[in-house]
């Protein structure tokens, strides 16, 4: 079975993803659920959970399909393993103004690097070379069991 699954959505998953959340792509639906850790572990206990609000419970029932039907999950990278600065660093080596190559490279040291960067990218109307090769870098993320990345 193949299942098309939008870049831009696994980006945006990715990019709200937080410390203690995973993201997990459903390959029997499609759908793209985004599940706390504390979610999974509560899943593998025999609590009920009627008491809670409907939104709560929704969470839960997601968590135990995870847990229960692993198989039909991928788990995608977290923020923490796509490492963006050196996708960030190999983007400013292939700019060929060697003057905005320099200054990107400049703009990618010390605390606020992301910041400076994307505004440099902004100043040099770089953002669409940037954004495509950006996602181009995505794509090549492994998640197994999807077969096209739209």
């Amino acid at each position: 079975m193949t299942i098309q699954v939008k870049l831009k959505d696994i980006i945006e998953e990715m990019e709200i993803q937080f410390e203690e959340s995973r993201s997990f792509l459903n390959i029997k639906t499609g759908e793209i659920v985004l599940v706390t850790s504390e979610d999974l572990r509560a899943s593998e206990e025999e609590k009920t959970f009627d008491n809670l609000p409907v939104w709560e419970q929704d969470t839960k029932m997601i968590a135990i399909d995870v847990v229960e039907n692993f198989e039909n999950y991928i788990e995608f990278p977290t923020k923490y393993e796509v490492n963006e600065y050196e996708i960030m660093e190999n983007f400013c080596l292939i700019v060929s103004d060697e003057r905005k190559q320099d200054a990107l490279l400049r703009s990618i040291r010390g605390k606020g690097a992301f910041r400076r960067f994307k505004d440099k990218i902004i100043d040099f109307e770089l953002e669409d070379q940037w954004y495509s090769y950006r996602d181009h870098c995505f794509k090549k993320l492994r998640l197994n069991g999807v077969r096209k990345i739209k």
